[in-house]
Order: C-alpha cells, then structure tokens, then sequence
C-alpha cells in the first residue's frame, strides 16, 4: 500500500508540477506583472473576477488529483503494463522513430480532442460534463484544467489510446504532455502571442490560436480543435467571424 501511495505522489508531482508552475507563471506574468502594458491588447476587455481564479484552480486540482491516477494503473502495474506499447530501450525503435512519434501524437491527439470535446457538447452531456469548464466564459491560464471530474477522465483518455496503439517510451508521454499544457494554457491567456496576419496565412489558418479558443469560451459554439483546425474546417465548424476577430485583436 506504501509502494502505491509513493507512487501515486510521484506522478501527482509531475503532474501538478507543471499545471502549477507554468500557469502560474504565465498568470504572473501577463495577468500582474505586464497587465498595465499590455491590458489593450487583451483578447476580451474585461478580466475575471477573483471568483473565477479560485474556480478554475479549485476544478483543476480535482484534474491534477485524477490525472495522477492513471499512469499509476496503467504503468506503474506490472500486469497491464504488459500489454501496452510501451518501451524502455531507445535502441528498441530507434531515433528515427522517437521524433517522428511526437508528430503523430499531437494528430491523434487534435483527434480524440475535436470529437470527445463535440460529443460532450451534446445538448445530453453539456450540463453534465462540460458546463464547468465553460463557466469560464473569459478563461484565464488557470482555466487549462478546470473540468468537471467527468471531462477530466475523458481528457485523459488520451494518455490510454497512446498506450494501446502506437509505441511510446517513457519520455514521449513526459515531453508530449508538457508541451501540451503549455499550448492549452497558451489556448486559456487571454492574449493573442501570434502575429498579425496569422490566421489567413498558409501554415497558420491550419494552426489553433488563443483567439480562436477564447472565442469558444465566449460563444459556446464553433471552434472546438485543439492544436489545428483541421476538423474544424473540414467538418464547417470554425466560426465564421474568426479571422476578423483575429485581426480586430492585432490591430489594436
């Protein structure tokens, strides 16, 4: 029992490590620190109240809490350990393939994202499992893990399809993850970090920007990609406003 809680803290420590410090950090940065320079600029005008920090860190130390629990099952038990795509050894796959994983690991990601994320905006499952992290209608970086329990072992489920479907060594799933909080925080700043013109660009109108998210946070419909917007364009779910309101935010 011992051995299990130590494990279950380490990777709560990896885990909340980097929820904590990165958007706290960021919140230091843009939301105190350069706030009076750059409060223009701000994506929407306004800013949350105080309410709403302690909402979005309240619900994301639940995710933190859940988060942690799933590599314990999954690689820190031998027996289903077993059956995964896991690997150790760097020479097993080669370097070739360890770069070229991280790549697919983000598409498969985007993936699972865009469709679970318009699943649970079905009018059924809304109030039940998204509602929480839409009350941040002007999310803040401490918005990146404010689900609901429920949304949060969806989100998640991420960390499974890894394990069941293409190989992944240890540091994948290290580097993956903290490259991808650091872009869901970017995604919940409340400023726009790209340049003017991005959105209509030819590499860019592919890529998913703090506008297009916050814009999903504001109006609850359209815009539901993570990384890219690839589904979004294909399936005509990107709003129809978002380029303008990219530009409207830049030109300032």
């Amino acid at each position: 029992m011992s051995i299990q809680l130590d494990k279950y803290l380490f990777f709560l420590e990896k885990v909340a490590s980097k929820y904590y410090l990165i958007a706290g950090s960021v919140y230091l940065l843009f939301y105190l620190v350069l706030k009076n320079k750059i409060i223009k600029q701000k994506i929407q005008s306004l800013f949350p109240k105080k309410t709403d920090y302690l909402r979005e860190i309240f619900y994301s130390s639940i995710t933190v809490l859940i988060f942690a629990l799933i590599p314990l099952f999954f690689t820190a038990n031998p027996v289903v350990r077993a059956y995964t795509t896991l690997y150790d050894n760097m020479s097993d796959r080669g370097w070739l393939y360890y770069f070229l994983a991280f790549p697919i690991m983000f598409i498969i990601h985007d993936t699972y994202f865009y469709w679970t994320h318009r699943i649970m905006h079905h009018k059924s499952l809304f109030n039940i499992m998204h509602l929480v992290h839409h009350k941040s209608t002007n999310p803040s970086p401490w918005a990146a893990y404010a689900f609901h329990p429920l949304e949060s072992i969806v989100e998640v489920g991420i960390f499974v399809v890894f394990l069941f479907t293409i190989p992944v060594h240890k540091s994948h799933i290290a580097i993956f993850f903290l490259l991808s909080i650091i872009y869901n925080i970017y995604g919940h700043l409340g400023w726009e970090l790209y340049p003017k013109g991005f959105s209509q660009s030819r590499i860019g109108k592919w890529i998913n920007t703090s506008v297009n998210h916050n814009q999903h946070h504001k109006y609850f419909k359209g815009n539901y990609g993570l990384y890219f917007l690839f589904w979004d364009r294909v399936m005509g779910t990107i709003r129809a406003d978002y380029d303008e309101a990219f530009e409207e935010v830049k030109n300032r």
